[in-house]
């Protein structure tokens, strides 16, 4: 068992998932730049109000800096299992099952990719990469568990389309499983 970090992975059989280079950058650009002008115009004029709300728009900032940083692996497989930035390496034989979810917000579609676990976490993980340097514990983290078990992976932001990842995860998955 490793304690390496995702972007130590250099598996020419593996399948890795970057951010897209455009995902991100109108977001963590526009709130840093806002806040910086919120925070010289508090400065001007002696206002705490503009204050909070130009370091609350930094603080988001901040938050969705990893989305610009699209030559990192976030998400992939190899013949181990499922590596996920900030959470780890899941082994093939604790996934139980994967699929896209598309959920309809108003007017925009979202894809969610859910990998169900059949055991706890952390006997599923073969490598646990939770612990994270500590300028990086309040940024974004791709993923999200749910109360049933459930690794729930938001697939806007990434590089390839939502049914492409689903379909070569499966593929892999049930060959790395026989």
């Amino acid at each position: 068992m490793t304690d390496a970090p995702a972007d130590d992975i250099q598996d020419a059989s593996g399948y890795t998932i970057r951010y897209g280079k455009e995902k991100g950058q109108f977001r963590v650009f526009i709130l840093a730049g806002a806040g910086i002008l919120l925070g010289i115009a508090a400065f001007y004029q002696g206002s705490e109000i503009l204050l909070a709300i130009g370091v609350a728009a930094l603080g988001a900032a901040y938050y969705f800096f990893p989305l610009i940083e699209s030559h990192r692996p976030r998400l992939g497989a190899n013949q181990y299992g499922i590596f996920i930035e900030g959470l780890g390496l899941i082994g093939w034989r604790s996934v139980e099952h994967i699929e896209t979810v598309h959920i309809a917000v108003r007017t925009m579609m979202t894809h969610e990719l859910q990998i169900k676990l059949s055991q706890p976490l952390e006997q599923a993980l073969l490598a646990d990469w939770r612990k994270m340097a500590f300028y990086r514990l309040l940024m974004r983290l791709p993923w999200t568990m749910s109360h049933n078990n459930t690794i729930r992976i938001n697939l806007e932001p990434f590089d390839d389309p939502p049914d492409e990842v689903e379909r070569t995860l499966k593929r892999m998955q049930r060959h790395y499983r026989s």
